[in-house]
């Protein structure tokens, strides 16, 4: 591998951001829409895909890695930070919605994770950000919000960002935990990772919990996170009151925009 080193620091508790500092002509690759800010000396560059293949890649190479971004609902391209200076600089990240970031070596992870489709943030450059086929034709078809996983690949840091609060649990050999598809955000290499449906008919209709659960036996480690973007926004979304038609007010003021005035009365 041939990862960049870098080093970082997280700042806040609930809105979090992450301060990566640079030395001269190191790189780090972000989602396109995650820079918060930045200092003096730092080029921006769009790139196809992540930017971690080999100097002998042709074009092909590298439109087939961005390709696989469009299976999980990303976009065709990436953003790359480079240093040009030459002194240490830094750049910020900042997550979408509440949560944390988590800050992985993928060097102490056997040099892989697998994560939730939207749950990566940035990473050294290098680091290989591609998806995870499941070997199970069900995990792929009724999987919900996790059938379709990422996988980062490399030796060098990478950042995942999930929503409320993180729980990391180690699995011992042969132990079996049962996760929402939605709170599932990454997991080490050597789980076993499947999809199962409810048992039970008025479980799965009338139980409010969906159809299917993530089945996840040990060994490895699991990260999960308590409350899902789809989630928050599920419950934002019931509680807006209903649309105003009249009045002069446009459809955001009565609906989401009615929803804030509810706070200042």
């Amino acid at each position: 591998m041939n990862n960049h080193e870098i080093d970082y620091k997280l700042y806040g508790d609930d809105m979090q951001f992450v301060e990566v500092e640079l030395d001269p002509a190191e790189t780090v690759v972000a989602e396109a829409g995650s820079l918060m800010m930045m200092e003096d000396d730092i080029r921006m560059e769009t790139i196809f895909g992540d930017g971690s293949a080999k100097g002998s890649g042709g074009f092909m190479d590298k439109l087939m890695g961005a390709g696989k971004r469009l299976l999980t609902g990303e976009s065709l391209f990436m953003t790359t930070f480079t240093n040009t200076g030459s002194g240490k600089r830094h750049v910020y990240f900042a997550a979408p919605y509440p949560g944390k970031i988590i800050p992985i070596d993928l060097s102490a992870w056997n040099g892989k994770i697998i994560c939730q489709k939207d749950a990566f943030l940035a990473a050294a450059k290098g680091v290989s950000v591609g998806i995870e086929f499941q070997r199970k034709l069900a995990t792929g078809f009724f999987g919900g919000e996790g059938f379709i996983m990422q996988k980062l690949e490399g030796d060098g840091m990478a950042f995942i960002h999930a929503g409320g609060t993180i729980h990391r649990h180690d699995l011992r050999p042969g132990e079996i935990l049962r996760i929402d598809t939605g709170c599932l955000v990454a997991m080490t290499r050597d789980v076993d990772y499947n999809i199962e449906m409810v048992s039970g008919v008025k479980t799965a209709l009338f139980g409010g919990e969906g159809l299917f659960l993530a089945t996840l036996k040990g060994p490895g480690t699991v990260w999960v996170q308590s409350l899902p973007f789809s989630r928050l926004a599920s419950r934002v979304f019931a509680a807006a009151p209903a649309t105003k038609g009249g009045g002069g007010k446009s459809s955001d003021e009565g609906g989401i925009g009615g929803l804030f005035d509810l706070f200042n009365k």
